[in-house]
């Protein structure tokens, strides 16, 4: 018999006798929808765009033109689209108003250990590697946050035994007060500058991971900003160049201490940004789990959708899909995978990046570029920025079609052709997996 916490049961009861309201019905309200309307609570539902879910069943308040009739509300789950900033939320909380998210009161109430992931750059697949490793030494996990499955629905499920593990936004991170006993931060790197009002308020939002009560730290060493972070928690160090205090990667090889772990040469996962992943993998699970369990788990592992995913050859030339690489530093590290040249497909909705340090890495690394989208114009005037006399064939489309009909005719056998846009996906699809879904659509149809 699984037996609930106290805190879980004092806040089911809370619900019960709150007025409440949700904002947004995505992945992760969904379920809690359903969860309140069993518990037959008082929910009023808010949105800025007309919800395509059915509602009938539920009977309840449906506003789909914003929040201004958010009024006195005991508890708001917000969606993470929706920030805690935001004019009305803010009026609500002086008001006395308790805001939270899904994924906050898993990390408040579950009596599981929580290992929480966050960073510009490699969260999904270092959380998606924890995972792995952990079940292969036997645990239950729980898997969510910006994957798996929203989990508030899940904590009658819970033992202390089990491991939540959590992939956590900038979104889902601003506003929280509780921390995950093991947090990650793979790295910070300027992102989402068109929702936030700021680089720094990006930077704080990432460090509540962190910033309340836990055991533990990891963080990348060679990262301007997660290099000098403080904490009072026991902080590991992870590093692609360098010697660190837990595990780090060089040439190749992945270490722990002085000790060769793994060799690249076995792995199913290209490019050091992965071999990162890895290090900080182990970094967070290194004492609970079994090392050579652990280590075959990882030679397994060929990766998540979406993230320099192999799609097909045709001709003797190689197509990956990494549609997740939404900012520059995403698809620099793609472009550092690879060995061979490559036929460059990127562009996308614009977030107010600069796009100066994509210049170099593509002129060093790929013969054929072809752009779409919002951004092709920045990324084309950083490559001729960084121009000295490179000899680089440069196009411009204004579909997804045409961008794959020609890669299909400018691609030279022994090259690879790489769809890293290097932006966001809101331009022309629902989000970076429907791109990645349509490219390789795209792809298998070509005879």
């Amino acid at each position: 018999m699984i037996r609930m916490t106290k805190k879980y049961l004092e806040f089911k009861d809370k619900l019960k006798k709150s007025k409440i309201a949700i904002i947004g019905l995505g992945v992760s309200n969904l379920p809690l929808l359903d969860y309140l309307y069993n518990l037959n609570c008082d929910v009023t539902i808010f949105s800025d765009k007309k919800i395509e879910v059915n509602l009938d069943k539920y009977d309840y308040p449906v506003y789909e033109d914003g929040l201004s009739k958010l009024i006195n509300f005991d508890i708001i789950f917000r969606s993470p689209g929706c920030l805690p900033t935001r004019k009305e939320i803010v009026e609500e909380i002086q008001r006395g108003a308790y805001v939270t998210t899904e994924v906050e009161e898993v990390i408040r109430l579950t009596p599981s250990k929580v290992i929480g992931i966050t960073g510009s750059d490699g969260k999904t697949t270092t959380t998606t590697l924890t995972d792995l490793v952990l079940k292969s030494s036997g645990y239950k996990t729980f898997l969510g946050g910006n994957i798996g499955v929203p989990l508030f629905t899940k904590l009658e499920e819970m033992t202390e035994n089990d491991i939540v593990v959590l992939e956590l936004s900038s979104f889902q991170l601003m506003g929280m007060r509780v921390s995950p006993q093991i947090s990650v931060i793979t790295n910070i790197t300027p992102n989402h500058l068109d929702k936030h009002k700021d680089m720094d308020e990006y930077v704080q939002s990432k460090c509540n991971i962190f910033k309340y009560d836990g055991d533990v730290l990891v963080l990348n060493q060679d990262n301007n900003i997660t290099k000098d972070l403080k904490s009072d928690r026991e902080i590991r160090y992870f590093s692609r160049n360098q010697k660190t205090n837990s595990f780090y990667t060089i040439n190749g090889l992945i270490y722990h201490g002085d000790k060769v772990i793994l060799d690249s040469k076995d792995l199913n996962i290209r490019g050091v940004h992965n071999f990162e992943n890895i290090c900080a993998c182990l970094a967070a699970t290194y004492d609970l789990i079994d090392m050579g369990k652990a280590i075959e788990a990882i030679k397994s592992f060929r990766g998540v959708e979406h993230r320099l995913e192999f799609v097909r050859e045709i001709n003797h030339v190689k197509w990956y899909n990494d549609s997740v690489s939404s900012s520059p530093t995403r698809t620099i590290a793609g472009l550092n995978a690879y060995q061979e040249r490559i036929v460059l497909i990127a562009g996308g909705y614009d977030k107010n990046l600069d796009y100066t340090p994509l210049g170099k890495p593509i002129l060093e690394h790929v013969s054929k570029l072809i752009l779409f989208g919002s951004t092709k114009d920045k990324i084309y005037q950083a490559v001729n920025q960084a121009k000295t006399n490179e000899n680089i064939e440069i196009y411009v489309c204004n579909t997804l079609e045409e961008v794959v009909n020609k890669a299909r005719e400018v691609a030279k056998e022994g090259e690879i052709v790489l769809f890293s846009p290097a932006s966001a996906s809101f331009d022309m699809f629902k989000n970076f997996a429907d791109r990645g879904i349509k490219f390789k659509d795209l792809v298998m149809k070509i005879k």
